[in-house]
């Protein structure tokens, strides 16, 4: 069992970085290859949390991801607000964040309307300035009980709408990504078949999505399954892994060595968010996506590298987990909160020369 000194000292990494940019640690090969992390707490992890923000606070967040280096943020969606309250305003939030040049903000497009409340929106912005948005996604699921249950209509039914939603998106100049839910296992018809998976991301590629994120929504899956889904999807003569991307839900703890599995598999974009936010309100008892912050923790030392600073974005988990008035569940945003507040206790006692400790030895 580790000794507390020695754990401290592993939870010592350096000083705080506010640097928008990811540091770099030696490998073996003096390389690293490079991944990219979809953030979709402002999105995806917002959107199953109880309490209700406002627009300004999302912007806030959003602002506060990119200077911690992110530069892909899931920012909103534009569906109805009576299903999905959390994601009111989207469109004051795209006004009010900080945009640059470069980097990429997509928001979820669920069908033809919320397409063109974003298009309206679109077309009232100066050409001077960074778009609002320059990227939609939209989604589907591997099965119809969960279609039925989120959108109320079967797969098939659900592929012919957003191959509607796609074609327009592209005809304006969108990148369009797609989803699809329950992966591994869905919470109304138990397990789901790989191959279904795969006919129904090669359909979501076929209509014009660049990247089909395979999500496991209930997080449930494990390496073994993930390895099977992949092994099937990818196998041979399958989809190219350049093309898909992991949503690992952490339910099960397992989201990170999903990860590692899917790296194996060729897989190189994941999706996370800060703070361990969010969940599916349509997928009873599913905890929230990966964090961002043990994602990147996760891949200190190995040959990959990922955008984002892990300090930086941990204060961000910290910030946006007091607002919702939540835990932190990120466990490494925990750990280094923790030693942050450890150096600001030890930082006080030297400065009012040991008095606070003296105080608190005669309490």
């Amino acid at each position: 069992m580790m000794s507390g000194g020695a754990a401290r000292s592993l939870l010592r990494p350096g000083r705080t970085v506010r640097a928008a940019r990811p540091r770099a640690y030696a490998t073996a090969a003096g390389t690293r290859e490079r991944i990219r992390i979809v953030e979709v707490g402002p999105r995806d992890g917002l959107q199953n949390e109880s309490a209700v923000i406002p627009p300004e606070v999302k912007a806030e967040l959003v602002n506060r991801l990119t200077k911690a280096g992110m530069d892909i943020i899931e920012s909103g969606s534009f569906v109805s607000p009576k299903w999905v309250p959390q994601m009111a305003g989207t469109a004051e939030v795209l006004k009010r964040m900080d945009r640059h040049k470069g980097l990429h903000y997509p928001v979820l497009v669920p069908n033809l309307k919320g397409l063109e409340i974003l298009l309206d929106l679109l077309s009232t912005q100066p050409k001077s300035e960074v778009p609002y948005t320059d990227e939609i996604a939209v989604f589907t699921a591997a099965t119809d009980a969960f279609s039925k249950a989120n959108t109320n209509c079967t797969v098939a039914e659900s592929l012919e709408r957003l191959s509607a939603v796609a074609k327009r998106a592209t005809a304006e100049g969108l990148r369009v990504r797609g989803y699809v839910s329950v992966v591994i296992d869905c919470p109304y018809s138990g397990k789901v078949d790989p191959v279904q998976v795969k006919t129904v991301s090669q359909a979501l590629l076929d209509m014009g999505c660049y990247e089909v994120s395979l999500g496991d929504t209930v997080g449930t899956g494990n390496p073994t399954t993930v390895d099977q889904l992949l092994h099937t999807v990818v196998g041979s003569g399958g989809i190219p892994a350049s093309k898909l991307a992991g949503h690992f839900h952490d339910t099960f703890g397992m989201a990170v060595a999903n990860i590692f599995t899917a790296l194996d598999h060729g897989v190189r974009t994941f999706d996370s968010a800060v703070g361990g936010l969010g969940g599916c309100p349509y997928s009873p008892g599913a905890t929230g996506n990966v964090a961002t912050e043990d994602v990147l923790y996760a891949l200190r030392g190995s040959r990959y590298e990922a955008p984002g600073d892990l300090d930086a974005i941990a204060e961000v988990g910290t910030w946006i987990s007091q607002n919702l008035k939540r835990q932190n569940a990120s466990r490494v945003g925990r750990a280094l909160e923790a030693r942050r507040e450890r150096e600001r206790l030890e930082k006080e006692r030297e400065n009012d020369g040991g008095a606070a400790e003296t105080i608190s030895a005669k309490l």
